[in-house]
């Protein structure tokens, strides 16, 4: 039996697992905390330079589920970890109620929405149209919407204008200069896509040694009990449960299709930990509960990839079954009757 765990996955664990025993400390940590920052300036300029404006503007006509999803991703999900952030610092860390309002606020996750969706023959062009545009969109309203909940909350270690800044300079700027020179690099983006889903990867892994290890020195482990770790694992199953119901639910009142429930299922549901981990080494950038900040989005991706599976095989059958009773039988000929 295979499981439901990716290489990748085990690869992050492993990061902190590495971090743990052999946390980086010092100049060293100076040094790949700076790697980190550069690294992801970089990161946000490829994705600048590989990102097609027809990608975005494609099956925008579908307005009632492109304004469902981003609904769904980037007000109803913020206002549902709201009770969370409430139980810091009685029942979980100040730092991990703040993970949980950042959460909330990120865009959804680009691949796994697409791959999902295709997996459960559900409306493909619209997952992709919604999930890029939450994901360039998500650069812009993520910050914004974590200075507004951070406004509302008694969340602290929150710098809003170093954040604002940061998103400039590191962000938007390297995205908008990547993406002013798309025509000169965009085919030869396209041509190693696997390059750059690699470079993804490995950015994102020294960002998670990087962080825990200055989690480990500053006490990480001291500091989260086993039982914040049950209610984060907890809070993330609840989470995902209600945004499915939820998604299910609107979607029937407004009465979509199944192949459209599909998609606003996967996409406004998921939370994306590619755009999270960069995001958040900037706007939480030398912060001591940095781990602790940046566990729930952990803990809810690897629950999204088990659950996704899951679930893409229930619509799979669902959709082929729908789409067989509306085809019309192969052994019943209309000549035939008309004969009889």
């Amino acid at each position: 039996m295979k499981l439901p765990i990716d290489r990748f996955t085990l690869l992050l664990l492993g990061a902190i697992v590495l971090a743990t025993v052999a946390p980086v400390r010092g100049d060293a940590a100076s040094v790949l905390a700076t790697a980190g920052t550069l690294a992801v300036a970089l990161l946000f300029f490829l994705h600048g330079a590989a990102l097609s404006r027809e990608q975005v503007i494609a099956g925008a006509s579908h307005w009632r589920l492109h304004l469902l999803i981003t609904s769904l991703t980037f007000v109803f999900f913020p206002l549902a970890v709201l009770p969370i952030n409430a139980l810091a610092p009685t029942w979980i860390p100040a730092d991990l109620g703040l993970g949980f309002l950042y959460l909330g606020v990120l865009p959804s996750a680009v691949s796994s929405s697409i791959a999902y969706t295709a997996m459960a023959r559900g409306n493909v062009p619209a997952a992709i149209c919604s999930a890029a545009a939450s994901n360039v969109f998500g650069m812009m309203l993520t910050p914004f919407l974590l200075i507004v909940l951070v406004s509302t909350t008694s969340a602290g270690g929150f710098s809003v204008w170093q954040a604002l800044q940061d998103i400039v300079l590191q962000l938007l700027a390297p995205f908008a200069i990547g993406h002013a020179l798309r025509p000169w690099l965009g085919g030869l983006l396209a041509r190693h896509e696997h390059l750059t889903a690699r470079y993804d990867q490995c950015v994102i892994w020294l960002i998670v040694y990087s962080a825990f290890s200055h989690s480990v020195v500053s006490g990480l482990w001291q500091q989260l009990p086993l039982t914040a770790i049950v209610l984060t694992i907890g809070f993330c199953l609840g989470l995902l449960g209600l945004l499915i119901v939820v998604a299910r639910r609107v979607v029937k009142l407004c009465g979509l299709s199944l192949e459209d429930e599909a998609a606003v299922v996967f996409c406004g549901s998921k939370k994306s930990l590619a755009s999270g981990l960069p995001m958040a080494k900037v706007l939480f950038s030398g912060h001591p509960g940095f781990g602790m900040i940046v566990l729930p989005i952990m803990c809810y991706n690897q629950i999204q990839v088990i659950v996704g599976a899951i679930l893409a095989e229930r619509y799979r059958r669902r959709i082929e079954a729908a789409q067989a009773a509306q085809s019309p039988d192969p052994d019943h000929h209309p000549a035939d009757s008309s004969r009889a």
